[in-house]
């Protein structure tokens, strides 16, 4: 698959094209790395300069995180789809005899549960990412404010979108503890992230206006 190593253009036609993957989960895992990466910029702008230097050691620290989680989200982008090809397979598993039935049953409980996984991922490491925006944005270079407010937009963007993934897996299991369980930390992030970062956009953007 090596969706990352494709240029933009590749990636953007195979997604809108009726190929099973690269689907919401995996471009949500490219947005969020995309996000991730423009604060990093802003700290790529801020190390080195005197009027900064006070922030310096901060920043770089900022970007070693950002750095790492860059790499993680794009790894998840070939996840995802490595994920979702035996689940669209076992959805396409016979049922019509009770053998077939149980064992279509065994195999779904199995294949859900890691493709949900791959989403959730995905959105704790937006969750991380949105923190360090916050850093970039308040310590960040005032040149490129502005990206650390784009970036973090992102980051909550990626981040409902890989919900959406989470929640139609769970939608379908069969087992309904297991599903609530993730729903209810799912929802947790949501709550709590897509506040933080409406939060830090709205402080980029009193800074800009």
């Amino acid at each position: 698959m090596d969706f990352t190593t494709q240029s933009c253009r590749d990636f953007v036609t195979v997604l809108a094209s009726k190929a099973p993957v690269p689907g919401g989960g995996g471009a949500s895992a490219l947005v969020g790395a995309i996000g991730t990466a423009l604060g990093n910029m802003v700290g790529s702008l801020t190390v080195g300069k005197k009027k900064y230097a006070a922030v310096e050691a901060d920043v770089i620290a900022l970007q070693e995180k950002a750095t790492a989680l860059q790499n993680d989200l794009l790894a998840l982008v070939e996840r995802d789809a490595q994920v979702f090809e035996p689940l669209s397979k076992a959805y396409g598993m016979p049922k019509a005899t009770e053998e077939e039935k149980a064992e279509k049953a065994r195999v779904m409980a199995v294949v859900l549960k890691e493709a949900c996984q791959v989403p959730f991922e995905i959105m704790e490491k937006c969750c991380q990412a949105i923190d360090l925006m916050d850093g970039f944005a308040k310590m960040g270079s005032a040149i490129a404010l502005s990206d650390a407010g784009v970036g973090v937009a992102f980051c909550k963007a990626a981040l409902l979108g890989a919900s959406l993934n989470v929640f139609i897996n769970t939608k379908s299991m069969a087992d309904r503890a297991y599903a609530e369980e993730i729903n209810q930390k799912a929802n947790a992030m949501l709550t709590a992230y897509t506040a933080r970062a409406d939060a830090i956009y709205q402080s980029v953007l009193e800074r800009l206006q």
